[in-house]
C-alpha cells in the first residue's frame, strides 16, 4: 500500500488546512473549495486527510456505510435489518476521487450487467456517490467538470440522496458527503450554482519567502526517498491532529452560539452585501466547528474573524466601483466591524 504525504508535514497553507479540519469536525459546513497555483499542496492536503481521519462506525454489509445509530433514508438493506441494526464495525472514512472523465453511470450507479446477464436479475451497482456517503468526495480541477455532472452534484448535495431512474431501475439511496474541490483559476471559473454549494473557499499561493520554499522541497524530497521513515517521523503530529478532530466532534454539540455572535455574523454579511442567508449560516457553523476544535465553550469574535474570509469570499457580488479582490473586501469589513 502506497503511503500518503503526512498532513502535519505540509508547510504553511494554514488557511487550507484549517478549512479541511473544520469540515472534518462538522460536515454540515458544506465542503471546501481550494483554488490556487499549481504545485501548492492542494491535492496533497486532501489525500493526507484520508489517512488521518478517525474511523467511523458503519452497519455491517451495508453498501452505503450507514450509521447504525441513524441509518440513511432510502437504504433498503438497513431498513430490512430491524433489530439487527446494532451489528456494526469500524471502517475508514471514505475519501473518494471523482475523475473529470467519469461517466454519469460511474458517478450515480447503474444496472449490474454481470448479474443481469448471468442471473437475469435487475440489480443496482452503486457508483461513486454511494461510496462517498458519510465521507468526502474529492474533485481535482473541479472548474473543468462537465456541466451535466455539475447539475447532478448540485442536486445530490442539496438533498443528501441519490435518485436513479434508468434501465428499469428505481433506486434511492443516501449520499451525504463533504464536497472538496481544487483547481487553478487560470483554467476557468466555477459555475456560480456549484460555487455556492461549497461552504468554505480557500486561496492558496506559492510561498514567497526563501525558508518556506526550501523546507517544502526538503520535506518532499525526504518523503520520496524514504516514505516509511518520513511518515513515521510525523506520526505523532498526525495523531495529535486526529485526536483534536475526535475531541472536536464530541465538543461540537456543547458549543454555545450567543446572540452577540449571531448579530456579528449578520452585520458582517450585510456590510458585504452577500446574497441570501447561506453566508451567515456557514459563518456560524464554521466558527462553531473552530471553537470545538479549540475546546472552547462558546463562539466568540476571534472564531468569527478567523473563518470569515473562507466562509464569505466566494459569496460576494462584483462591485464595479471597487476593484479590490474579494479577500481584501472581507478583511476590510472584518476590520471595520471587529476593530483592528
Amino acid at each position: 500500500m502506497s503511503l500518503t504525504f503526512p498532513f502535519s508535514a505540509i508547510v504553511g497553507q494554514d488557511e487550507m488546512k484549517l478549512a479541511i479540519l473544520i469540515a472534518a469536525v462538522d460536515p454540515s459546513v458544506g465542503g471546501v473549495l481550494v483554488f490556487g497555483d499549481r504545485g501548492t499542496g492542494k491535492s496533497t492536503a486532501v489525500r493526507a486527510l484520508a489517512a488521518m481521519l478517525p474511523k467511523m462506525r458503519a452497519v455491517i454489509g451495508c453498501r452505503y456505510q450507514c450509521d447504525p445509530a441513524s441509518p440513511g433514508a432510502g437504504c433498503e438493506f438497513c431498513a430490512g435489518l430491524k433489530g439487527l441494526a446494532g451489528k456494526s464495525h469500524l471502517i475508514p472514512v471514505p475519501v473518494v476521487d471523482l475523475p473529470l472523465g467519469a461517466t454519469e453511470d460511474r458517478v450515480v450507479g447503474a444496472l449490474d450487467l454481470e448479474r443481469a446477464l448471468s442471473q437475469g436479475v435487475k440489480a443496482f451497482e452503486p457508483g461513486l456517490l454511494a461510496r462517498a456517503n458519510r465521507g468526502f468526495l474529492y474533485i481535482d480541477e473541479v472548474n473543468l467538470l462537465e456541466d451535466h455532472l455539475v447539475d447532478l452534484l448540485i442536486d445530490v448535495a442539496a438533498s443528501g440522496e441519490n435518485v436513479v431512474e434508468r434501465e428499469g431501475l428505481s433506486v434511492r439511496h443516501p449520499a451525504r458527503f463533504v464536497l472538496v474541490g481544487s483547481g487553478n483559476p487560470e483554467e476557468g471559473e466555477l459555475r456560480p450554482q456549484l460555487l455556492d454549494r461549497f461552504g468554505l473557499s480557500v486561496e492558496v499561493k506559492t510561498p514567497t519567502d526563501l525558508p518556506s520554499r526550501v523546507e517544502v522541497v526538503r520535506r518532499r524530497d525526504q518523503f520520496e526517498r524514504d516514505p516509511e521513515a518520513f511518515t513515521e517521523q510525523w506520526k505523532k503530529q498526525d495523531e495529535r491532529v486526529r485526536r483534536s478532530i475526535t475531541k472536536g466532534k464530541a465538543q461540537l454539540s456543547k458549543v454555545a452560539v450567543p446572540d452577540a455572535a449571531l448579530e456579528r455574523a449578520a452585520q458582517l454579511c450585510m456590510a458585504l452585501g452577500t446574497d441570501g442567508l447561506r453566508g451567515e449560516l456557514t459563518l456560524i457553523r464554521a466558527a462553531r466547528s473552530l471553537a470545538a476544535l479549540e475546546g472552547a465553550d462558546a463562539v466568540g469574535d476571534a472564531h468569527l474573524r478567523r473563518v470569515a474570509p473562507s466562509a464569505l469570499r466566494h459569496r460576494l457580488r462584483r462591485n464595479p466601483l471597487d476593484d479590490a479582490g474579494s479577500t481584501v473586501r472581507v478583511d476590510r469589513a472584518v476590520a471595520e466591524l471587529f476593530g483592528g
